[in-house]
């Protein structure tokens, strides 16, 4: 969204459902105030929307993380790099074998990993990140940080608020 500075001839914002301009007298006070209008640029959003869709589900941040060396807690390599994909459903652990290729689908027509299939019996499949996939480890390795860094106060907030929506 950017902010743009209202015209102090258009008005149009300021008419009621039924089309007509409020009476005058009700706005005054705000005329030597500097006008504001919040105009959203669709296009910017819908991109940011459909971006994080992607990198922002859970399975997808774990795949970026993994061959991205991973947290340490999932003991992946520290190196990160090249990963099969029973490596990666072991390493993930409570992910359906369906949903993992559907992650890793999506990420690579993304431009985020690339597949690589090897000509063996039976073929060895290899998922690593490519550079756009490496840049975008910096934002989810932070984001995976702060989320296993505020678990416990994401808990307590949703007790407190489960504990009041039932008085």
């Amino acid at each position: 969204m950017t902010l743009r500075s209202r015209p102090e001839t258009n008005e149009s914002h300021l008419k009621d459902t039924n089309g007509k301009s409020p009476d005058p007298v009700e706005h005054k006070a705000f005329e030597d105030k500097p006008k504001f209008v919040l105009h959203p640029d669709t296009s910017e959003c819908r991109a940011v929307s459909d971006v994080l869709s992607r990198i922002g589900d859970k399975w997808s941040v774990l795949v970026v993380e993994l061959l991205g060396g991973g947290p340490p807690s999932r003991g992946a390599p520290t190196a990160g790099g090249p990963m099969r994909f029973n490596e990666l459903k072991r390493l993930i652990g409570n992910i359906s074998q369906k949903m993992l290729t559907t992650t890793l689908r999506n990420l690579e027509r993304d431009g985020f990993i690339t597949r690589t299939v090897y000509p063996t019996i039976p073929p060895r499949v290899d998922y690593e990140l490519t550079d756009l996939g490496r840049d975008l480890q910096v934002p989810v390795r932070a984001l995976g940080l702060w989320a296993r860094q505020n678990t416990g106060k994401i808990a307590e907030a949703r007790q407190r608020f489960d504990d009041n929506a039932v008085s």
